[in-house]
């Protein structure tokens, strides 16, 4: 699907659709999305570029996602979408900035780019200026969204330290202490994921911001320079947030690991002693119940309740020794 967006006399007109190639060129941007050939060729038709198959956007190389042709810039990187459905995963999404257009080609819809098209159909004059000052306003709603995240990532990784933590202290029944450790394990494989993602994208705002301030290109203007300084400094500020996320949620997750490591000790624990405990008893019975002629003990009034009471006394011995000796 292809959107276009040009300013006319202050305002802001969005088109759904392929377009004639003079209302192609005086669009500002050009958002397509699952591009079809048709739409494609119209592009590079009215624009005299080539746009990037899917293929070619997938390159991790980095001479395959930034280049430049002719006047051109073309920045591809990866883009973190679906965290709202919890289908997150990462998608490329190429950034060809003109002279006078801005084309993005994506194949999936990261909330900050619904969100900017919709501040730009509210304030067309401050955001729509130029190709490149939408390209980096754009890029400033995917760092606030990015900031968004790594914050609701990091109050969920507390809340599922505090649930582990408060479960290993808690006197509660077994099943309840397993499902929030369960819960919790669950919680921070997902804030791993999500902060990986997170610091790719941000590493790929990086690589095209360090790579759009070191080409002098016309298309890049003089007054849009301190945008490109505010966003490096906002991306890494955000790296370096997500990498403490990043270790913050192995040393929980290495935690909650050592909680269910002593729990399982535990249990294994209880069954050695109880092992060790039944031992006796069960050599005293395995004694007695030899079917031999000659038993002394076979005749004795008193030898069943004798024999019974040895073997609760072999048996209580040994935990009284373990419980002495602080191993339970």
């Amino acid at each position: 699907m292809m959107t276009t967006y040009t300013v006319a006399n202050g305002h802001l007109v969005v088109h759904d659709g392929t377009q004639p190639a003079e209302a192609l060129r005086r669009a500002v941007w050009i958002d397509l999305l699952n591009p079809t050939h048709d739409e494609e060729h119209a592009v590079q038709d009215a624009l005299r570029l080539e746009i990037p198959t899917r293929e070619e956007m997938q390159e991790i190389e980095s001479s395959s996602r930034l280049y430049k042709e002719e006047e051109a810039l073309f920045l591809t990187a990866p883009f973190l979408y679906g965290i709202e459905n919890g289908e997150f995963a990462s998608t490329a999404i190429t950034f060809v900035l003109g002279n006078a257009n801005l084309i993005t080609v994506r194949y999936a819809t990261p909330k900050a780019f619904a969100v900017f098209a919709a501040r730009c159909q509210r304030s067309p004059a401050a955001l729509m200026t130029t190709p490149d000052a939408i390209m980096f306003h754009l890029f400033e709603q995917v760092v606030d969204r990015l900031a968004d995240i790594l914050e609701r990532i990091a109050a969920d990784m507390d809340r599922a330290s505090q649930a582990a933590f408060r479960t290993a202290r808690a006197k509660a029944k077994a099943s309840t202490k397993d499902a929030d450790l369960k819960e919790a394990l669950i919680t921070l494989g997902q804030v791993g994921e999500v902060t990986t993602r997170a610091s790719e994208t941000l590493l790929g705002l990086s690589r095209i911001l360090t790579f759009v301030g070191a080409e002098k290109a016309g298309a890049i203007r003089k007054e849009n320079q301190s945008l490109i300084k505010t966003l490096v400094r906002d991306v890494r500020s955000l790296v370096e947030h997500a990498n403490f996320l990043n270790s913050k949620a192995n040393f929980l997750l290495d935690a909650v690991l050592g909680i269910i490591n002593v729990e399982q000790n535990a249990i294994i624990k209880t069954f050695t002693v109880a092992s060790v405990a039944l031992m006796p008893p069960t050599l005293i019975a395995s004694i007695y119940g030899m079917n031999f002629e000659h038993m002394p003990e076979l005749k004795w009034e008193i030898g069943y309740p004798l024999a019974l009471a040895l073997m609760v006394v072999s048996a209580v011995l040994p935990i009284f020794y373990f419980k002495r000796k602080g191993w339970l």
